[in-house]
């Protein structure tokens, strides 16, 4: 599979991807609000297993470079309905590929797959949340306290989603 953006593609992982993967799986800020830092072996257990096993994530890469910026969750939720997620390599943080290369996931998704939805969920109030209203995606509820973040505080969880028709109107 590859997707086509003006600043990059979007393809599924390869085992060669382990490089880029650790740069952003192995950052201690770039997983801030998922789960703790991978190591080497196990951003290269997780790329292998879910990444490509699976086939349960996509990689953003830039265009220019060939180098992966961004992994892209992209798996069945259930029936026509897929969950979506990102992280991006925070060299390229507020540039727009995560929007740039996501919107493009999601018509794919819509178009190509003719899924009826697809669902996001965050425990970053700002960055995550913004780049889901950005790309259109609703907030569906907020679960409060819902897990811990990094350092074992408590943290709300925000549900977000989009239908196929909102996406195409908007």
């Amino acid at each position: 599979m590859r997707i086509e953006t003006a600043r990059m593609y979007v393809r599924n992982f390869e085992p060669d991807d382990i490089e880029d993967m650790y740069e952003i799986f192995g950052d201690v800020e770039t997983m801030k609000n998922c789960e703790p830092a991978y190591t080497l072996e196990k951003t290269r257990q997780f790329l292998n297993e879910f990444c490509v096993g699976q086939k349960g994530a996509l990689a953003a890469v830039l265009r220019e470079t060939e180098k992966v910026a961004g992994y892209i969750l992209f798996k069945p939720w259930e029936d026509g309905v897929y969950e979506i997620g990102w992280i991006f390599n925070k060299r390229y943080w507020r540039r727009g590929y995560a929007y740039e290369s996501c919107s493009a996931v999601m018509r794919y998704g819509f178009q190509a797959l003719g899924l009826h939805k697809m669902v996001a969920e965050a425990i970053d109030g700002v960055k995550s949340v913004g780049l889901m209203e950005k790309l259109g995606m609703k907030r569906e509820g907020v679960q409060r306290s819902q897990t811990r973040d990094n350092d074992g505080n408590w943290a709300d969880l925000y549900l977000y989603g989009i239908l196929r028709d909102e996406f195409e109107a908007g």
